[in-house]
């Protein structure tokens, strides 16, 4: 499905999975991080999360996947792809619960800045301070991986080798073949919307906290660490926690079932 308006006249590719039989549940919202789409959602967690009752919808951001845009991709700020999950929001109706992923989570904090939502998950998300300091612990504990990253980024993940994926994204326990799948469908990303999650476009967190929010980390997330997760569950007075034995991406991990039943438990006692 594709959502286009006046106010933001790109279409949108908004994949979904809806519940064998409607109910009072409120929709979902996935948010997909850099280098990625709404593809990712689809592997696990659109099925799983349309399984327990919630309408679930996962947008490819202006220039990723299906949507339109790729073109003007570098042209790109954080501000658009804020304006990308506004515009399907709306269209999703006021109870609608975002949840993002890395990149995906900034994103979403952004939104909250100027929206708050009924509750949000951010998962391995940039935290609110930016990925300055990430970046930094990168480059000391580990910089040749952190030389690597610098690469693909400007270069694109073409220049990227599985190694490098799985040293960046996976834990030990995830497949090649998961790792190549994940490789083979990864994008180039906006430079401009890099320079603005490192230090340009950050978050007002009195606003951001204005919603109920769930933060979950990876422990063998080697981009955003624990200690960084914990400091954005405590700058954004959220509840937070540590998934043992999953990586950054963790929807596609062999733990991807424990990361989204965490998800589940959260909103049932948010009342969702």
């Amino acid at each position: 499905m594709f959502l286009g308006s006046a106010a933001a006249p790109l279409e949108l590719e908004v994949i979904s999975r809806l519940p064998a039989q409607a109910g009072d549940k409120p929709p979902l919202l996935f948010v997909h991080g850099a280098f990625a789409g709404a593809w990712c959602w689809e592997e696990h967690f659109l099925d799983f999360f349309a399984g327990l009752g919630y309408p679930s919808y996962a947008l490819s951001l202006r220039g990723h996947a299906g949507s339109a845009g790729r073109d003007r991709l570098h042209w790109n700020r954080l501000a658009d792809y804020v304006t990308d999950v506004a515009e399907v929001a709306v269209g999703l109706g006021e109870r609608t619960i975002l949840i993002g992923h890395s990149m995906g989570g900034m994103v979403v904090q952004k939104y909250l800045e100027r929206t708050p939502a009924p509750a949000a998950v951010l998962m391995c998300s940039v935290p609110p301070s930016g990925l300055m300091w990430s970046s930094l612990q990168l480059m000391w504990r580990d910089p040749m991986l952190w030389m690597e990253m610098g690469v693909i980024t400007h270069a694109g993940p073409q220049y990227g080798s599985r190694s490098l994926a799985r040293r960046a994204l996976f834990s030990p326990d995830a497949s090649d073949a998961v790792v190549d799948r994940l490789m083979n469908r990864a994008q180039e990303e906006s430079s401009r919307v890099l320079a603005d999650l490192t230090w340009a476009d950050l978050p007002a967190v009195t606003l951001v906290r204005r919603t109920p929010l769930l933060v979950l980390g990876a422990e063998h997330d080697a981009l955003v660490p624990p200690s960084e997760v914990l400091e954005t569950a405590r700058r954004l007075g959220a509840e937070c926690e540590i998934v043992p034995r999953v990586a950054h991406v963790m929807m596609f991990e062999p733990g991807w079932d424990r990361v989204a039943r965490r998800v589940a438990e959260w909103l049932a006692r948010q009342g969702h």
